[in-house]
């Protein structure tokens, strides 16, 4: 086993202790609180300079606040409330996340491809956290009918 794939089941079986410690319920608070110590395993996953973890937290708050930005817009018949911001992939870079406005994005063939491809992948992301709940089968029929669908526009 590989260095790194021990470090994730380290990690992996804390957690699971600590949910199982707490009732089955993980919340962050408790996490912070064991990875304190140095030898915990999941001491290196935090900053622990207050400084640096201070703006990284400013950094953080600042994402939050441009996604909470809306505009309501007419969408077809009914108007709706629409994300100003929006960040793609190619957007996420080493220094950080950047976002643009969701009009450029929207009127940008290439940028609005670019968005498309993301939520996808968001959509595969979702199939796969909720894949198990068999309530939403219906929707998951809904995102293989756009999957092929795109598959078969790019082919």
């Amino acid at each position: 086993m590989t260095e790194r794939k021990q470090r994730e089941s380290k990690i992996r079986n804390e957690l699971v202790r600590l949910a199982t410690e707490h009732g089955g319920e993980l919340r962050p608070k408790a996490v912070v609180e064991a990875a304190r110590p140095d030898t915990s395993p999941l001491h290196n996953s935090f900053e622990w300079d207050d400084s640096e973890a201070a703006e990284k937290y400013r950094l953080h708050q600042a994402r939050q606040l441009i996604t909470t930005v809306y505009v309501v817009e007419q969408v077809g018949k009914r108007m709706e409330a629409v994300q100003v911001f929006v960040s793609l992939t190619t957007d996420r870079k080493d220094d950080g996340v950047g976002y643009r406005l969701s009009q450029s994005v929207m009127s940008d063939e290439e940028l609005r491809r670019q968005m498309l491809t993301d939520a996808m992948a968001d959509m595969q992301r979702f199939r796969e956290k909720y894949r198990r709940l068999n309530e939403l089968a219906k929707v998951f029929e809904a995102i293989e009918h756009v999957e092929q669908k795109e598959l078969a526009a790019t082919a």
